[in-house]
C-alpha cells in the first residue's frame, strides 16, 4: 500500500509542528519519495538526529507504506544580527 504526499506531511508536521515540508514523488508510484524539512528543532542537531526524528514522526512506517524516502534536512536559516 502506497502513502500519500498529504499523509506523509500531516506526520511530520504532526511531530514537527514548525516545519516547512516540500515532497517530491520520484516514480510516481506512491513508494519512492525526496523530502525536504527545515524545523528549529533540527537546530544544534546531528543529520543522523534530525533523520531519526523524521522517521520517529512516521510510525514505523518506512519499509511497509513508504519504501524509499530521501532526507534533506536542517534548521533554518540563522537571521543575521
Amino acid at each position: 500500500m502506497a502513502m500519500r504526499v498529504d499523509e506523509i506531511e500531516r506526520l511530520v508536521k504532526e511531530a514537527l509542528p514548525d516545519a516547512q515540508v516540500v515532497i517530491e514523488d520520484l516514480a510516481g508510484d506512491g513508494d519512492h519519495y525526496r523530502a525536504t524539512i527545515i524545523s528549529e528543532k533540527f537546530r544544534g542537531l546531528p543529520r543522523v538526529r534530525q533523520h531519526q526524528l523524521v522517521y520517529d514522526a512516521l510510525g514505523g512506517r518506512m519499509g511497509g507504506e513508504l519504501h524509499a524516502l530521501a532526507l534533506t534536512t536542517s534548521p533554518p536559516p540563522s537571521e543575521a544580527s
